[in-house]
């Protein structure tokens, strides 16, 4: 008595795995845009809230205002990350981010920002202040909205 497969069982057990492989493909791909879309939201929501605790301490007197058009505002990305001098205290530094995260949708550390002066529906940045920043990325996320947008 022979034992083994027929050639015809083998057949039927390779299509119905390539059936299956087909069907968790998509699934796959769809999983992997959701976690990027919620790196790219926790990225946002960081950095905002940086640009809002330095805003906060800025009004509140605890460090100097580098410009007067920044009305309170940071004048870039990186001084969230360098820190500006505390008033008041002798060598200490505040700091709001440990980095500049990385757009996950872009692969880079290079966001989109709006000054408070600048048309909030626009593209184009004064380089007065930091009010906002927003992705660079022209891709459209699974809710129909353009990342861009968010």
């Amino acid at each position: 008595m022979a034992r083994g497969l027929t050639l015809i069982e083998v057949l039927v057990t390779i299509a119905i795995l390539l059936i299956l492989s087909a069907m968790v493909l998509p699934i796959a791909k769809t999983t992997m845009i959701r976690e990027k879309e919620l790196e790219l939201r926790h990225a946002l929501r960081t950095m905002r809230e940086s640009i809002d605790q330095f805003k906060k301490f800025s009004d509140a007197g605890m460090i100097q205002q580098r410009c007067i058009q920044c009305y309170g505002y940071p004048d870039d990305l990186d001084t969230l990350v360098e820190g500006v001098p505390q008033v008041g205290a002798i060598d200490k530094k505040l700091r709001f981010l440990r980095r500049i995260p990385i757009d996950p949708m872009t692969g880079e550390a290079s966001w989109g920002r709006r000054s408070l002066q600048d048309d909030p529906n626009g593209d184009s940045w004064g380089h007065q202040n930091i009010f906002d920043v927003y992705s660079l990325s022209e891709g459209t996320g699974l809710d129909g909205s353009k990342y861009r947008e968010w």
